[in-house]
């Protein structure tokens, strides 16, 4: 049996590779970035690299990510989705892209590849919003626990991906998990969560002289072990549906309080709470927003029945236990050897969590080695720097495009320029969601010179009364010369992409989109020859 796993380096998806060890089935292990292969649990998976929120361009780029994925899953009885990004959550399309596009993509990916069972992490978050403290079961509606949090709205929306998944054919198993705590994800819950905002001996059980809460939150908890002995029987036993994955006891201000510091809580209405939460990520003090507690305020308590009913699962640590892991793992720092889960090395220089600080915005000490999704082994500053400087180029050349295309809207090649001004917008907006994606930095201020000397440049070269006669023949050729310039940036990706996890073929098409376009210009620039040197006759 071959299982293949979209997200293994991450948080379950670390714990799921440590439960299938002693099975006998061939995992393949999925992820954006490698982690060390050669440590425990890691050592257990073949690794392909793919990014599931790839950004695309060309009509057949959405086809690009789709191939790859479904090659990853070549050969796969089973696919385990676990794959999901919280941060950078500054930037609402990478999580969508990631999150709703992604699952997208791995549904279909399945289709294509011939896989028959996918079983996808859901979460409680999925579920609809409730005033009460009822247990309830898996039919309980999934439209999102609260409208202003990203991973509720993101979460509803990948349960409607499902249930057309389901429809179409496809034998689908949804994982609704509580809160996730364990030792080894204490420093990526930390630099998730919070960031620089809590000091991290703070954290230890029985550290705090009081616990200010808002009133009526309680909680839900599983460990990792135990949420991932759950994916395990769910993919050996093929089955379906929506399991709860929740531990006992439910954790209460109270049973809270005991833990963390001894008993002593204050509870503080949450409308109190929420804006000094929102105030506080504003400022880049908290790492997640004010959408976190209001989620966590509307969410239902589970009813975990059904997996022990019919899977036989059963936690071997409660909640308590769960939490006092997960507040020693964050104190000391602890993680593993994938990219995501690093020990924290240092704080609070290492605390700042992937995108938490804009990518525009200038970086302080150490926050420049923190981001980690590209790949340790790339030089990261000179990448952003290639990157943002191409996009310097596409700004200016943009324009420059446009203003040809409208110039010579009424000729022959009017509709030609038009498509190859359009193709170098949508370039443009790939680039910079590219740029984002990688968690690098745009650099704007070479974006608005670059602008600003574009202009200048046209001045230049319209001094003459209605516009110099070279006018053209120079934008042409400057045309020409940026899009060739631009097939060495495709020709660059390309091979960086399976360091980055990307589809070479996407950035192969755009180089020979690129080789077309500096052929279109070439043909303007012959025609314009005749133009300026002839006095208006051609050939």
């Amino acid at each position: 049996m071959r299982v293949a796993v979209v997200g293994a380096s991450g948080h379950t998806g670390t714990f799921l590779l440590d439960a299938l060890r002693d099975e006998e089935l061939e995992v393949v292990g999925i992820a954006r970035r490698a982690p060390d292969t050669t440590a425990a649990p890691y050592d257990r998976a073949r690794w392909e690299q793919v990014d599931i929120a790839a950004p695309v361009a060309l009509a057949e780029g959405e086809d690009f990510v789709v191939d790859r994925l479904a090659e990853a899953f070549e050969g796969a009885d089973a696919v385990v989705h676990l794959a999901w990004l919280i941060q950078p959550n500054r930037q609402r399309d990478v999580l969508r892209r990631a999150n709703v596009d992604g699952t997208r993509r791995v549904v279909a990916a399945c289709r294509r590849a011939g896989v028959g069972h996918l079983v996808v992490a859901s979460s409680v978050g999925a579920y609809s919003p409730v005033e009460d403290d009822e247990a309830r079961d898996e039919s309980w509606p999934t439209h999102g626990s609260a409208a202003t949090s990203h991973y509720a709205v993101d979460k509803a929306a990948q349960e409607r991906i499902l249930d057309e998944a389901e429809a179409g054919g496809l034998a689908v198993a949804r994982v609704r998990p509580a809160l996730i705590f364990d030792s080894d994800s204490g420093a990526e819950v930390l630099r998730l969560f919070l960031g620089a905002f809590v000091p991290p001996p703070l954290l230890r059980p029985g550290a705090l002289p009081v616990l200010p809460l808002p009133a009526g939150l309680r909680l839900q908890a599983v460990h990792g072990a135990d949420l991932a002995d759950l994916y395990r029987r769910i993919v050996l036993r093929r089955a379906t549906g929506a399991f709860n994955a929740a531990a006992e006891p439910l954790l209460t201000g109270e049973r809270l309080a005991a833990i963390l510091d001894h008993g002593r809580v204050v509870e503080i209405p949450a409308s109190v709470v929420r804006p000094v939460v929102s105030l506080a990520w504003q400022a880049h003090a908290l790492a997640s927003d004010a959408g976190w507690l209001d989620m966590g305020m509307n969410v239902p308590v589970m009813d975990a029945s059904r997996a022990r009913r019919e899977l036989g699962w059963e936690p071997r640590s409660d909640a308590e236990e769960a939490l006092r892991e997960i507040l020693t793992g964050m104190a000391e720092g602890r993680g593993t050897a994938s990219p995501q889960m690093r020990p924290r090395e240092s704080w609070p220089q290492d605390q700042q969590p992937p995108g938490g600080v804009h990518p525009d915005a200038p970086l302080g000490p150490g926050q420049e080695s923190v981001a980690h999704r590209v790949p340790r082994h790339l030089e990261r500053d000179i990448l952003g720097l290639y990157l943002s400087d191409h996009l310097t180029g596409a700004t200016a050349g943009l324009e420059r495009a446009e203003r040809m295309a409208a110039a010579y809207a009424d000729t022959d090649f009017g509709e030609e320029l038009e498509r190859v001004a359009l193709e170098i917008r949508e370039e443009r907006e790939l680039l910079k969601e590219l740029i984002d994606s990688l968690e690098l930095r745009r650099r704007p201020y070479r974006q608005a010179a670059a602008w600003v000397a574009e202009k200048g440049g046209r001045l230049k070269l319209n001094e003459r009364p209605g516009g110099s006669p070279m006018t053209p023949l120079l934008e042409s050729e400057l045309m020409r010369s940026a899009v060739m310039g631009k097939l060495g940036l495709w020709q660059v990706l390309t091979e960086l992409s399976d360091d980055l996890g990307l589809p070479a073929p996407l950035f192969e098409a755009l180089a020979q989109q690129a080789r077309d376009q500096a052929r279109t210009y070439e043909r303007v620039h012959q025609h314009i020859i005749g133009e300026v040197f002839r006095g208006g006759r051609v050939g």
